[in-house]
């Protein structure tokens, strides 16, 4: 430590030093951890852990993060609490000394002058068939939830002292629901369909004004809506802004004044997706209602005590049995957050594994095939445009908002050299034109060359594969510009084999820190996306669509209400095409997060998984993927695309919502002991004692005086608990 030197903030500095991986020399006392250091919570947790090792600080429970925003108040916190001097210096990041040596300058690691171009680049991971077939793969499928008769109740009450908010339909469910209420004394505050976003606000603060608000029933999502093909990009936009925008200003507002979030309080939406939520033989009826399911499950994430359902319904005129489900929904089954109402039964939404096919009327791919891809610019995409090229040496328009790639751009040359010696020369660049050079201003810049690189990536491996590599700068956002891509596609070519679109991006904010112009940033890139691209396509024949959904879309994620909601409507559009588009195969994969590629092996996220019992994709599975799907058989539907998905597919509840009481087991057969929950991964689980003195037919079956099981008992197991598990079928108390 230099002669002088604060030891307090020395020692703090050491710290961040080591777990963060910046240089002493950005690391100011005055910038704020999130914004100018790129220190998310999670590492700012654990920055917050070392620090109180490191001064024997005891942990106190009600420390929130954000009244430290900086490291300045970072030290004036130890400087409050220390009970000891700072101990050893914290050891240097890892491989933190190797790499400054390595790239103290761009291409320093090289011998001889600087190329005047970017050397011919490659994917840092390719495709192993192999890989892929060591890990599981998953569609989601309705399964078969007991009435909501024999589930707990949700903890929700629904009386005299209740108020709640109903975001009013155009069919007239939300007459009958608010009638149903009232005759429970419930008050209701009734938002009219469409209500302008503006004037939200105001109602909501005189509602509040009033009193505690317990709940929000959303029924926007019920109203009808044409084919996305029948609507303009205003339709669009409208559609959308009452079905999922609105819901965001809503529950931000209600969240925010601690309304919606705890125990008690609830969130309950509803569709018209056809009672399965799109997973069924007929597909998505209505599939802008999978925007408002993504928020809901997102936000059950971001609120576990809240109650969240997202109850789906077929598309007709009824009126009266949807709002009493609805308040069905509310009060009973705190086990599942998607609930689909078909044919008199209640469906979950849970997991099939299903493997790959053999090939048998997979999609041949040919240096014929023409092919359409956005956000081409990412690592994980070039790397999969890679792998196609490779299998076909086909044609492949590659779409980013990044302008095309120049071989000879001496930022690119540098960092193809060498990221961390590029980081140094951003640094002079920035103090050169008086900016400070703060960590996040240094990634960003290196994100833009990240991407431009990727992009050069994709170009050139396209090319070496024998194919042809046209290159579109374009905002997806833009229909003017989207549309003139498409119309040379179509002049060129006439058709598009594959459309593969994965632009998107995701800002992680926690729904009250989430302001309408980031949350629309996030939902649109996805969601204008994939509508500018169809709507341009017109009649263009498209042999497949594969849209990039996430585990975000499938679950629900924390701080994701955006990023859920159109991955999420992603999904159901892609389910919609069994009958909008029947020619064309819909397919959405729901990534987990990758390993090694894409930004989600940096920062916590890794952390984050690991502790969540979520496996992180390995990036030589996930890009052999989606050929696998085009080429292994004719599926169109969603895939979960993961290994171990840990807390996500954790039961909410320990018997899975079902109150085990209510279900009478003594005329259920001599195989059926107790019942012990019906979880929506786990399914239908009894516990039999097999005891002779109750079930005497195991005095017939022995060897040599060993009591066994016969084996048609056990089939006549399986049937008494399928019998148990249909629906009005089994007795109950």
């Amino acid at each position: 430590m230099p002669q002088g030197e604060d030891p307090v903030a020395a020692a703090v500095l050491d710290v961040v030093e080591s777990l963060t991986g910046y240089p002493r020399d950005l690391l100011d006392l005055d910038l704020d951890l999130e914004a100018d250091l790129g220190v998310d919570t999670v590492k700012q947790a654990e920055v917050f852990a070392a620090v109180r090792e490191r001064f024997a600080i005891p942990r106190q429970d009600d420390l929130k993060l954000r009244d430290f925003p900086t490291l300045a108040h970072v030290i004036g916190f130890v400087r409050d609490h220390a009970t000891a001097t700072p101990g050893a210096q914290a050891p240097a990041a890892p491989g933190a000394g190797k790499a400054a040596a390595a790239d103290a300058a761009p291409g320093a690691a090289a011998a001889g002058p600087t190329p005047r171009t970017v050397p011919a680049a490659a994917p840092a991971f390719t495709a192993d068939d192999e890989a892929i077939q060591r890990l599981p793969r998953r569609i989601p499928v309705p399964v078969l939830r007991p009435p909501a008769g024999w589930c707990k109740p949700t903890g929700v009450n629904l009386g005299q002292d209740t108020r709640v908010i109903v975001m009013a339909d155009e069919g007239g469910v939300a007459p009958k629901l608010v009638s149903r209420l009232g005759a429970l004394g419930v008050t209701t505050l009734v938002l009219d369909p469409g209500c302008a976003t503006a004037r939200l606000d105001s109602r909501l603060a005189a509602w509040l004004d009033g009193g505690p608000v317990h709940g929000l029933y959303w029924l926007a999502g019920l109203d009808s809506e044409p084919p996305v093909s029948e609507l303009d990009l205003a339709g669009w936009h409208e559609a959308l802004r009452r079905r999922v925008k609105n819901l965001h200003a809503v529950v931000r507002r209600l969240d925010t004044a601690g309304q919606l979030g705890p125990a008690g309080t609830f969130l309950v939406t509803a569709t018209r997706l056809g009672g399965y939520h799109g997973y069924d033989d007929v597909g998505a009826v209505a599939p802008l209602g999978g925007a408002v399911t993504g928020f809901t499950k997102a936000y059950r994430r971001e609120r576990p005590d809240v109650l969240a359902k997202a109850v789906d319904f077929p598309a007709t005129r009824k009126t009266a049995a949807p709002a009493d489900a609805l308040i069905e929904e509310t009060l009973r089954d705190p086990g599942a957050i998607e609930i689909g109402r078909a044919g008199g039964r209640r469906f979950a939404v849970g997991l099939r594994e299903a493997p790959f096919g053999d090939g048998s009327g997979g999609m041949a791919l040919s240096s014929q095939t023409v092919f359409a891809v956005t956000g081409a610019a990412g690592a994980i995409v070039s790397a999969i445009v890679a792998d196609l090229a490779k299998a076909s040496g086909g044609t492949f328009h590659l779409l980013d908002l990044a302008p095309e790639p120049d071989p000879a751009d001496e930022d690119l040359i540098a960092f193809a050299a060498g990221r961390e010696g590029f980081k140094a020369v951003i640094t002079q660049r920035l103090a050169a034109s008086g900016t400070r050079p703060t960590p996040v201003l240094i990634e960003r810049e290196l994100a833009r060359d990240d991407r431009l690189y990727s992009a050069l990536i994709a170009i050139q491996s396209v090319r070496a594969a024998g194919g042809e590599a046209c290159y579109h700068a374009v905002d997806l956002t833009d229909p003017g510009a989207v549309g003139a891509v498409m119309d040379g596609i179509r002049e060129r070519h006439g058709r598009v084999d594959v459309l593969l679109h994965a632009a998107g991006l995701d800002i992680s904010h926690a729904i009250a820190d989430k302001e309408p112009r980031e949350y629309d940033l996030v939902f649109d890139v996805k969601s204008d996306g994939l509508f500018n691209l169809l709507h341009a396509a017109g009649d263009l024949p498209i042999g497949a669509v594969v849209a990039f959904s996430s585990v975000a879309g499938r679950f629900g994620n924390m701080g994701q209400t955006d990023y859920s909601a159109a991955n999420d409507l992603l999904c159901k559009i892609m389910s919609s095409f069994r009958a909008t588009r029947p020619g064309t195969r819909g397919i959405a994969l729901d990534w987990t997060a990758w390993g090694g590629l894409g930004m989600a092996t940096r920062g916590s996220i890794p952390k984050v998984m690991a502790m969540a019992g979520i496996e992180m994709l390995p990036p030589e599975a996930g890009i052999a993927w989606i050929r696998q799907e085009l080429t292994a058989g004719p599926f169109r539907g969603e895939v979960v695309a993961a290994g171990k998905l840990g807390m996500m597919t954790a039961e909410l509840d320990p018997t899975g919502g079902l109150d085990v009481s209510a279900i009478g087991t003594a005329a259920a057969g001599p195989m059926i002991g107790s019942v012990t929950g019906m979880g929506i991964y786990s399914g239908l689980t009894v516990e039999t004692t097999l005891d002779p003195a109750t079930q005497p037919f195991l005095h017939d079956h022995q060897i040599e005086s060993l009591t066994v099981l016969p084996g048609v008992m056990g089939a006549e197991a399986f049937a008494e608990v399928a019998r148990l598990a249909a629906v009005g079928r089994a007795p109950a108390h």
